[in-house]
Parts: structure tokens; sequence; C-alpha cells
């Protein structure tokens, strides 16, 4: 696992703080995502949903859109939050954005009763699309 203990709890304890501002009118399923960046910084994102479903920005996705808006490409690991009973992992599309940026990041997932499980990227993704094999896995 990657991370300090303490870098862990924070990460936590920021995607717990992002999902508080997620906007979930239709699902009602607010998810909040806490980035560690390879130089130790931390970027957040939360769920932000759309009438049109298909317009709608998933945590994970928006915290690294906002991490490279910011000329940041490199990461470390990243926390999801729901306040699902289990913890959750990211969808397809979210395992293939961070699959783009950091195929070995360690993704870990709580809720906010104190479950929680860790996964590697490759472990959800282990066959991601790579469209120039030398940037990425092979």
């Amino acid at each position: 696992m990657a991370g300090k203990p303490e870098s862990r709890s924070s990460l936590r304890e920021a995607a717990l703080a992002a999902m508080e501002h997620a906007y979930a009118p239709y699902s009602n399923f607010r998810v909040g995502a806490a980035l560690l960046t390879a130089d130790g910084k931390l970027v957040t994102g939360c769920n932000i949903e759309n009438s049109v479903f298909g317009l709608a920005i998933c945590a994970e996705t928006l915290a690294i859109a906002s991490a490279v808006s910011q000329g940041i490409t490199e990461f470390d690991e990243i926390a999801i939050a729901t306040e699902d009973v289990e913890p959750t992992p990211p969808c397809g599309t979210c395992r293939q954005v961070l699959s783009e940026f950091a195929p070995n990041i360690t993704i870990s997932s709580y809720t906010r009763d104190g479950k929680e499980a860790t996964w590697s990227l490759d472990e959800l993704l282990p066959h991601a699309f790579v469209l120039n094999p030398s940037r990425g896995r092979m």
C-alpha cells in the first residue's frame, strides 16, 4: 500500500470532506475523492450530476482533471468516500481515466461508518485500453 498512515488518514478525511460538496440530486449517491500526487499534494473532487445523465462528472475524474489543469500528472493514491454501506470502487470510466495517468495507483474506498477497502488499479482494470503503447502499460 502506498502512503504513510498519517497521509492515508488525511486522504480519507479529505475524501469525506469532498463528499459533502457533491451535487447529486438525481441519484442521491454522493461521492468524494482525494488524490495524493507524487509530490505529496492533495487534490479533491466530488461528483456533479446533471439532468442530462451523460453529462455527470464523477468525483475521481474531477480530481484527476483538477490536478491536470494545475499541471500535475503523477499520482500515488486516490481515496474515495461514499455514504454506501460497503466501500465502493471507481466506475469503469474512472478506472480508465486513472490508468491514463497512474497505472500503478493505489485505490482506497471508505464509508462514513468506517468500512474500508483497498485495491490496485490493475486488480480493478486488468486490461486497460492504451492507445499509445509507449505511454503506460503494454
